[in-house]
């Protein structure tokens, strides 16, 4: 039986939180600020002892022995952090398909551990920088002032989560100016994943640069290849949140998007693992990620009692990396190259065969061709950039020319991979005609004109924000003619649509929509027979959008968080760069007058074939 609260209207805020919620959660976010930043005062002025000693502590642990203290805390806290962080993300996705839009930042359960999460990453990054005292952390360390010398990767860390925290009070700015907008992809929500994922690129430079700094403490080749072994399989982890979405099984943008996204981590995380870690280590990531991913899915789904997300399993593609790398170990570009294709070829079959069997929404032999042909782009592109970023932390970057064209080729490759991915049509005069049953909540549908469902990526009744989520694949029956194969929710807070895709085509159709106080929307019930056109999905999944906001303003304001993440990207690619400068001993000579002696084949990653 529905609830009670369920048959009532939507009153929720569509327009972006309370000012006292805003306030309660920037007061808070400015004090652990001024803490954090009071603590590391402390330190450096001798006023107490608190990080030296937890620094030590973390020195000696067996996984990050042979890491100074300055990089040895950052790393364990930044692991920990995004842990966190990615069960309260998967967790808020989980939320918001069940339940929809939440009233602020304070009133959903799960903000709470993606704010200490993406907290704990940017104090990573300032421990980084504010622990080395009375010395130069390595070759690539920055001048902050005339004796306070920070390592390049601990302000990348540290810029790459206060990416990710900006992304909470944008959020709510966004929501106020634009509506919510319920999903992964908007730009405020990529602020936070893109700035998280790409905490672990900082991640792997700091534990390169700790390695500058003789600590006296002997480690072992296996602490060494666990702890890099981690950091590529978080990689693949950071990098494959972008298909939560498609996990869950309510994408908003087309099904070729799946597989460009699922290249793009294989290629980039698994040619790093490979290169960096050593025999096996492809393998090795891709099982520190299903535990890891795996994890959190049985964490957010039968623990808590949400939605269950279904995984990539990327095995074949780690067989393909490492296969590859029996001839072309030596060749890193080469190496990330055929990676890549191998991964766009062999490791779409396999993940197409696995989305059959795992996925709500399948891949369908409708994008095979063009599935293809977008996966092979995002893994070659992928696996380029993780060859550059094993160059980088080997000191074996290739020549200039080479090396930019390289860089910017796979960006530019992947960006317009995803732009195809994002941009879909929706044809007019397409109508559909439901016959509900009242009793079974059972329909038949009649689509016109009646060859506009044949052969499409998917033909669904999905209903989802009333408490669950319903997604249905309609059984064809001729001529046309659809029907349903589950009885459909139609009542309550749920919101009901058929969902038609087909090539770049997406059209929605509802089929009941609650009514709703916050947006003065009346309800859309759902007769027992009735005929409706087809509206552009978007506009139906993401029916709290406002419409009357000016396209330049939402244009505008996009291509500024844009070039934000650009800016944070090319950040991490510069600094890759000064510390492969740095081991080889190429950074000018006023920038470097600290010189490390030179490390072992173990520390520059050549450890084994």
């Amino acid at each position: 039986m529905t609830s009670l609260m369920q048959q009532l209207p939507d009153t929720r805020p569509a327009g972006g939180a309370a000012f006292d919620q805003i306030l309660i959660a920037s007061g808070s976010a400015t004090l652990l600020t001024a803490l954090l930043l009071l603590l590391g005062h402390g330190h450096r002025t001798g006023r107490t002892t608190v990080l030296a000693r937890l620094a030590e502590r973390a020195e000696r642990s067996w996984l990050l022995r042979g890491l100074p203290g300055w990089a040895a805390l950052p790393m364990r806290l930044a692991f920990g952090s995004l842990v966190l962080a990615l069960l309260g993300m998967y967790w808020d996705i989980s939320l918001h398909i069940t339940h929809g839009r939440d009233e602020g930042p304070l009133a959903n359960i799960a903000h709470f551990p993606i704010l200490f999460g993406l907290v704990g990453l940017f104090a990573a990054g300032v421990l980084a920088m504010v622990l080395p005292v009375g010395e130069r952390p390595g070759g690539a360390a920055v001048r902050i002032t005339r004796d306070w010398y920070a390592p390049t990767s601990g302000i990348l860390l540290a810029a790459a989560g206060c990416y990710a925290l900006l992304g909470f009070p944008l959020d709510e700015i966004w929501h106020r100016i634009f509506g919510q907008d319920v999903t992964l992809w908007g730009p405020t929500h990529l602020m936070l994943i893109g700035g998280a994922g790409l905490s672990l690129v900082a991640l792997a430079l700091l534990e390169r640069e700790g390695r500058f700094v003789p600590t006296g403490r002997t480690e072992t080749m296996l602490a060494c290849y666990l702890r890099r072994g981690m950091i590529a399989g978080g990689l693949l982890v950071g990098l494959s949140v972008f298909q939560a979405e498609y996990d869950f099984g309510v994408p908003q943008f087309r099904l070729v998007h799946q597989p460009l996204l699922i290249a793009v981590a294989a290629g980039c995380a698994l040619v790093v693992a490979r290169l960096w870690v050593g025999r096996g280590g492809a393998l090795f990531a891709v099982g520190c990620y299903v535990l890891l991913r795996g994890g959190v899915a049985v964490a957010v789904g039968p623990v808590i009692g949400q939605l269950w997300a279904a995984i990539p399993l990327f095995v074949v593609e780690a067989l393909c990396v490492e296969i590859a790398a029996v001839a072309l170990l030596r060749r890193p570009l080469a190496l990330g190259a055929v990676s890549g294709l191998l991964i766009g070829t062999i490791g779409f079959a396999s993940e197409y065969l696995w989305t059959r069997l795992a996925f709500a929404l399948p891949w369908a032999p409708d994008m095979v061709v063009e599935g293809a042909a977008m996966s092979i782009v995002g893994g070659v592109g992928g696996g380029l950039l993780g060859a550059l970023l094993v160059g980088a932390l080997r000191g074996e970057l290739p020549r200039r020319v080479l090396r930019r064209a390289t860089f910017g080729g796979a960006l530019v490759a992947i960006a317009l991979g995803i732009t195809n991915g994002l941009i879909g049509t929706a044809p007019t005069g397409v109508t559909a005609t439901v016959a509900l049953d009242p009793q079974t909540r059972q329909a038949q549908v009649r689509l016109a004109p009646p060859t506009i469902g044949a052969d499409p990526a998917w033909l669904t009744v999905t209903g989802w924000q009333g408490g669950g989520l319903h997604v249905d694949h309609l059984r064809p029956l001729g001529d046309g003619r659809y029907a349903t194969t589950r009885p459909m929710p139609v009542d309550g807070t749920w919101k009901t649509l058929l969902r038609w895709h087909d090539g770049r085509a997406m059209l929605a159709i509802p089929v009941f929509l609650p009514a709703d106080a916050a947006l003065r929307l009346p309800e859309l019930p759902a007769a027992p027979q009735f005929t409706r056109e087809g509206q552009p999905e978007w506009q139906v999944l993401r029916r709290e959008t406002r419409r009357n906001v000016p396209r330049w303003l939402w244009i505008s304001a996009s291509l500024v968080v844009l070039a934000c993440s650009v800016a944070l990207v090319l950040a991490l690619g510069r600094g890759a760069q000064r510390v492969s400068r740095a081991i080889t001993g190429r950074l000018p000579a006023d920038r470097s007058r600290y010189r490390t002696a030179q490390v072992s084949g173990l520390a520059d990653g050549t450890t084994s074939a």
